[in-house]
């Protein structure tokens, strides 16, 4: 499986992102997708995960309301809105996939090269 992320850019505080991650080699049938974050000098940390089915939805307490995730299988796709963007969201994005895992650890079997998000004040 290999995952490619996009959307990121350079936007000022109160901005929107939306991050995109397109999963290719084979369809992701119940696997598990997540976004992870990480700051220059900083240890890698979860944003966000979502089941197959999308019952399943997990967010950071920093990104509560303001981030949303979602997918669409039809194109093994995984999405990350991100509106009211903070200086503090600055960091390179990663999306992640696995097939029996979805937690807010670094469990993930895949791993997408990284998108940055940069937000200025």
């Amino acid at each position: 499986v290999q995952l490619q992320a996009s959307g990121g850019g350079s936007v000022q505080a109160g901005g929107s992102l939306r991050l995109s991650c397109v999963a290719f080699g084979r369809t992701l049938r119940s696997y598990a997708m997540g976004w992870f974050r990480q700051a220059p000098g900083q240890e890698r940390e979860f944003v966000a995960a979502i089941s197959w089915s999308g019952s399943s939805i997990y967010y950071a307490d920093s990104v509560k309301g303001r981030f949303t995730i979602s997918r669409d299988n039809a194109k093994n796709t995984v999405y990350l809105q991100m509106n009211s963007l903070k200086p503090e969201d600055t960091a390179v994005y990663y999306c992640a996939t696995d097939p029996s895992y979805i937690g807010v650890g670094l469990h993930y079997a895949y791993w997408g090269q990284g998108t940055l998000v940069t937000v200025s004040s």
